[in-house]
C-alpha cells in the first residue's frame, strides 16, 4: 500500500490599517496611543441616534491597496452590518462590506517551493471599522490566567482594508512571502503605512489537508498570530496537528483556534457559526465610484517594489538579494536611484547602498530621509572610488568621517590626509628607503635565502602600506619593494 501523502491548503485573512487621521464613519481622531477611551463620540460607540457618513479619504486609501494587488474597482459597494455580541464591539455590530466588497478579485506572485513564481489569487479586498482593544490584567498581557478585562474603545471605528486570499498557499514558508509582499506593495502604494510594531497588521489563516486516498480535512481557523515569525509558526504546528490527527483516524474539527506563540501550539477557542448574520446597513446609502475616480487613483500608483527589483536586474545586472534589499523600503530604493542618476554605476550604488549606508542607518536607527549625504554626493564618492582617485578602503574612511564630522568628500579627504589617486613614484620609493632602512635584519634575511615562504617580504608590504595610510596599490609596492632590494 502507498504511503499516505498530504498536501496543505492555507488561506489568509488580513486586515491592514488605513491611512486616515480619522475613523471610517465619524471625525474621531485615529490616534490609538491616546489614554483610554477618549478618542469616542456617539457613532463609533453607536448610540441611538447617530448617524455614521462615510470617509472619503479612506475610500481612496482602500483603491490604491486594491491596485497594489492587482484588483479592480468595483463601481457599486455596500455597507452590512455584521453581528458579533464580544466585548470590545460596542455597537453589537461591525459595519463592514461583505457580499459587495469595493475591489473585484486580484492577486500576488511568490516563489514556491521549487523557486519558481506562483499566483497567489486575492478573492477582494473589503472595508470596514475597527473593534475596541481589550487589556488583560494578567502580568503577561495575555488572556490567559487573567482575573479582569478591560475595554479601551479608541481603536473602535478605525478604518480597516480586509484581504481575503483564495486557499492556493501551499506552506508556511508560501504564507510568509506572500503576506511580505502584500505589506511592501500596500506600503508603496501610500494607502497604509503598515507598522507591525503598531498593530497596523494582523493576519488570520485557514489551514486544512488534502490527503491522498481523497480524504479532505475541515477547515481552521488560526488567530492571534503578530509577526511574520508567529505565522509562520502557527501554520507548521497546525499542519503537523492535522496531519497526525488524520493518520490516526481522528476527524478535524472546524473551529477557530488560538495561537499561543509562547507554548508554541495551538488550542480551541470555538466552533465556527454557520448561520448569516449580516443585513445591509440601513443608514449609510451605496458607494458610487466613477470611472473618473478610479482613474484619478490610478494615476496615483507608483512602480511595485517587486517589478522595480526586476528592473534593476534586468537593466542594471544588480543581484536578486540585493535589489531585494534596496527595494524593499520605497524611500530607499528612490536614494539609490538618485544616486544613479547623478552618475554612480548602478551595481557599485547598489552595494553601497546596501552595506554602508544601511549600515549608518541601523547603527543610528534613522530613515533614509533622515541620513546626511546627498544622494548626488554619495554617486561623487562612488565614482572617485571606481576611477581609482581613492581605494575602496580609503572612501569607507571618507564616507565614515563625512557622516560623522557632517561634512564634504573634499574636507574629509584633506582632514584624513588622504591624496587623491594613492601614492606612488618618487615618494613610494623614499618611503620604500626608509623602510628597508629601518629594518636591516628583515633585509639580510630575505637577501640569505632564508624567507622561503616570503611572510618577511609580506612583512615590509605591510610596514610600506601603513606608512601610505593605504594609499599605495599593494600591487605597485610589493613590486618596488623586489626592485629596490636588487
Amino acid at each position: 500500500m502507498a504511503e499516505l501523502t498530504f498536501t496543505p491548503v492555507i488561506g489568509i485573512e488580513i486586515h491592514i490599517r488605513l491611512k486616515s487621521d480619522s475613523k471610517l464613519f465619524c471625525s474621531c481622531s485615529t490616534n490609538t496611543d491616546a489614554p483610554a477611551n477618549t478618542n469616542i463620540c456617539p457613532v463609533c460607540m453607536g448610540l441611538p441616534g447617530s448617524l455614521p457618513r462615510l470617509n472619503h479619504r479612506v475610500v481612496e486609501q482602500g483603491m490604491l491597496a486594491g491596485f497594489a494587488l492587482n484588483c479592480g474597482i468595483r463601481p457599486k459597494s455596500l455597507f452590512f452590518r455584521k453581528s458579533y455580541f464580544y466585548p470590545d464591539l460596542p455597537k453589537g455590530h461591525q459595519v463592514s462590506q461583505c457580499d459587495l466588497p469595493i475591489t473585484t478579485s486580484g492577486y500576488i506572485e511568490v516563489h514556491d517551493a521549487e523557486g519558481n513564481l506562483k499566483k497567489i489569487r486575492v478573492h477582494h479586498l473589503h472595508l470596514e471599522e475597527d473593534v475596541g482593544s481589550l487589556h488583560h490584567s494578567a502580568s503577561d498581557g495575555r488572556l490567559e490566567g487573567a482575573d479582569t478585562s478591560y475595554v479601551d474603545y479608541n481603536r473602535s471605528g478605525t478604518p480597516l482594508a480586509e484581504i481575503v486570499s483564495e486557499p492556493d498557499v501551499s506552506s508556511a514558508k508560501e504564507a510568509v512571502e506572500y503576506v511580505t509582499t502584500l505589506r511592501r506593495r500596500v506600503i508603496y502604494s501610500g494607502a497604509s503605512d503598515v507598522e507591525l510594531e503598531k498593530g497596523m497588521m494582523r493576519f488570520d489563516a485557514n489551514v486544512s489537508m488534502k490527503c491522498s486516498d481523497g480524504r479532505w480535512g475541515k477547515k481552521v481557523e488560526v488567530k492571534n498570530m503578530n509577526s511574520f515569525k508567529a505565522l509562520e509558526r502557527a501554520i507548521e504546528f497546525e499542519i503537523k496537528r492535522q496531519k497526525k490527527m488524520m493518520l490516526n483516524g481522528e476527524e478535524v474539527k472546524q473551529e477557530t483556534r488560538h495561537w499561543n506563540d509562547a507554548k508554541g501550539i495551538t488550542s480551541a477557542s470555538r466552533i465556527k457559526e454557520f448561520y448569516r448574520k449580516f443585513i445591509v446597513e440601513p443608514d449609510l446609502p451605496p458607494l458610487y465610484i466613477t470611472q473618473e475616480w478610479i482613474d484619478e487613483m490610478r494615476a496615483k500608483m507608483p512602480e511595485m517594489p517587486d517589478v522595480r527589483a526586476n528592473r534593476y536586474v534586468k537593466e542594471w545586472g544588480i543581484a536578486q538579494e540585493v535589489a531585494d534589499v534596496l527595494t524593499d523600503d520605497k524611500n530607499l530604493a528612490d536614494y539609490f536611484e538618485a544616486c544613479v542618476k547623478a552618475g554612480a554605476n548602478p551595481v557599485r550604488g547598489a552595494n553601497w547602498v546596501k552595506t554602508e549606508v544601511l549600515r549608518v542607518l541601523n547603527e543610528k536607527q534613522i530613515k533614509i530621509s533622515d541620513f546626511t549625504i546627498k544622494p548626488e554626493v554619495l554617486a561623487s564618492l562612488v565614482s572617485k572610488v571606481d576611477d581609482k582617485k581613492l581605494s575602496t578602503t580609503q572612501g569607507k574612511e571618507v564616507f565614515d568621517y563625512m557622516i560623522e564630522n557632517k561634512i564634504g568628500i573634499d574636507e574629509a579627504v584633506k582632514a584624513l590626509g588622504i591624496t587623491e589617486g594613492g601614492v606612488g613614484g618618487n615618494v613610494l620609493g623614499e618611503i620604500i628607503q626608509a623602510v628597508i632602512k629601518a629594518n636591516p635584519d628583515v633585509i639580510e634575511e630575505i637577501k640569505s635565502g632564508k624567507d622561503k615562504k616570503g611572510k618577511k617580504l609580506k612583512f615590509l608590504q605591510g610596514l610600506v602600506m601603513k606608512e601610505t595610510k593605504g594609499q599605495a596599490k599593494p600591487q605597485e609596492v610589493a613590486q618596488a619593494i623586489e626592485e629596490a632590494l636588487k
